[in-house]
């Protein structure tokens, strides 16, 4: 079987590690921060299949159980494909949802958006930086750097989303984010960025995981529901949880 998606999958993830370990540090310590105060972890994806991240870490067997998704369906690949793409174009959608979570000053916010310059994303970001909220960023320096600054899918005021972030972390997402081209076949097929991401999103959870270790602190995660005890595992933080985060 031809390997070279699995080469590229693995040269994304080793430039991922090579160069990015210390932000999703970072980032992990923010997450710690905000167990050890009791606090929500907000994420974010800022249009199509950039959401599919935040359900990755939202109710996962071994993850954070204080995940808290901000979750609006208009958004993600479960609503019709056109209308989504036209709303993640559509300025000042984006802080509409963020007003409706009501994020508080010094809450955490991780927004995954490879793309990183869609209306969608940019309102957002700073809709929460408004309110006081850490930002961490999952997205691409390519995609920001190398789209035209009048491109149509931009925000009106032309930034980035790492413009905004606290922590950025870089996934490295090519334009286009197909790698694959086939003979004689005119379009690149085979997308990598949720393989990184979801990637990426792991490896915050383990890194906040360990450094609440250091800490002495618990870290909340979910057992599988599905294995024998897990529902009685899991009975506490739902509890816990289940009046604060709106999708439980």
């Amino acid at each position: 079987m031809d390997r070279t998606y699995f080469n590229k999958i693995i040269d994304n993830l080793e430039k991922v590690n090579q160069t990015q370990g210390e932000n999703i540090k970072k980032a992990a310590s923010l997450m710690a921060d905000a167990i050890e105060q009791d606090r929500l972890i907000n994420v974010y994806g800022g249009g199509g299949h950039t959401t599919l991240c935040m359900g990755e870490m939202f109710f996962r067997a071994g993850g954070l159980a204080n995940i808290n998704p901000i979750a609006e369906n208009g958004l993600t690949v479960f609503n019709q494909a056109l209308k989504y793409l036209e709303l993640e174009r559509t300025v000042n959608y984006g802080s509409a949802i963020m007003k409706y979570y009501k994020l508080k000053k010094d809450d955490l916010l991780i927004v995954f958006h490879n793309i990183g310059i869609n209306p969608a994303t940019i309102d957002a970001v700073m809709e929460a930086k408004k309110a006081g909220a850490k930002i961490v960023a999952v997205s691409s320096s390519y995609w920001q750097n190398e789209m035209p600054e009048d491109h149509f899918i931009r925000h009106p005021n032309k930034t980035n989303l790492f413009d905004y972030a606290d922590v950025c972390i870089d996934d490295f997402n090519p334009v286009g984010d197909a790698v694959i081209e086939v003979e004689g076949f005119e379009t690149p097929i085979a997308p990598i960025s949720n393989i990184v991401d979801f990637y990426i999103a792991h490896m915050m959870e383990i890194e906040c995981v360990k450094e609440c270790q250091r800490r002495g602190i618990k870290a909340p995660c979910w057992s599988s529901a599905n294995t024998p005890g897990g529902d009685q595992k899991n009975a506490a933080y739902l509890e816990k949880y289940s009046p604060r985060i709106k999708m439980l």
